[in-house]
């Protein structure tokens, strides 16, 4: 009897110190992200990254492989992350559908699979960290997304809904989309006539003849905005993106100048500057 509780003890400790090991290196072998997934529903989708001081906000981003996103984790513990591989489905754990139109993919594949799960407030915006060029569409000095995302005031982005997190007008605003310009390089606007009666439903008579926001989709929109359209309707938008013949670029440039319709906003919405910079950043 002695002999067979000494065996077993043995076999508790061996086994206990087997997943110890196992523990410490998975966790230095992610010590950027110290955190845990948490899976939101039935769904192989429904993922979301969350810190051990994570918010009720989050951050969406896609990247490809050679991009390095590990300053979402190190420089905003407070807030949850989303981040989805583009071109490798063997790394990470949120993947789309399919490699097509840039971040819009990723972007409305996070609003489809995590709609009934979403947090208070989101930020989409791209996977580069600061510095010109890479960075150059995020604004504030140096170029700094952590910046722009830290300054970000939620309180403003819960009363107003949607936000795009570019306050400059150039590239995009007074009137980036004409839709009855007739310029052979200006495949946007010719596959927005396309798209527009797709999505919203109407016919290409009733499209805004100029549609326009600060480029470059990167925004911040609240939960109540989200769901003010169904999960239907996202689902609608990705099918458009995903049958499309337009290329690459083209269709990601249709949902740069459609994010601020999706929701809620004029086809224009070019906010003054000064406005946006203190009501929005705190920057007065």
């Amino acid at each position: 009897m002695l002999v067979s509780r000494v065996k077993y003890r043995y076999i508790w400790l061996a086994t206990a110190a087997l997943l110890i090991s196992i523990v410490l290196f998975l966790w230095s072998s992610h010590s950027s992200f110290p955190g845990f997934w948490v899976r939101l529903s039935s769904s192989d989708s429904a993922w979301i990254y969350k810190g051990p001081v994570a918010e009720d906000k989050v951050v969406i981003l896609a990247k490809i492989k050679a991009e390095d996103v590990s300053w979402v984790a190190s420089e905003l513990p407070d807030w949850q992350h989303a981040i989805y591989y583009m071109d490798d489905p063997t790394e990470g754990t949120l993947h789309p559908p399919k490699n097509k139109g840039r971040e819009a993919m990723a972007y409305l594949s996070f609003l489809i699979d995590h709609y009934h799960n979403l947090p208070l407030s989101m930020v989409f915006v791209h996977p580069h960290l600061e510095g010109w060029p890479s960075a150059w569409h995020t604004d504030n000095e140096g170029y700094n997304n952590v910046k722009s995302i830290r300054s970000l005031r939620l309180d403003y982005l819960q009363e107003q809904g949607y936000v795009n997190m570019r306050c400059i007008h150039d590239p995009g605003c007074p009137a980036e989309i004409q839709v009855l310009r007739d310029k052979e390089d200006h495949t946007a606007e010719h596959a927005m006539r396309d798209a527009w009666p797709y999505m919203f439903g109407d016919n290409q008579s009733t499209i805004p003849e100029i549609i326009a926001q600060p480029c470059c989709s990167q925004f911040a929109v609240s939960r109540a905005q989200v769901m003010k359209r169904n999960k239907e309707d996202y689902q609608r938008y990705r099918q458009w993106l995903l049958d499309t013949p337009v290329d690459d670029a083209t269709s990601g440039r249709v949902f740069e100048y459609l994010w601020h319709v999706i929701f809620g906003r004029d086809a224009v919405y070019c906010p003054p500057l000064q406005e946006c910079w203190c009501e929005q950043f705190g920057r007065c």
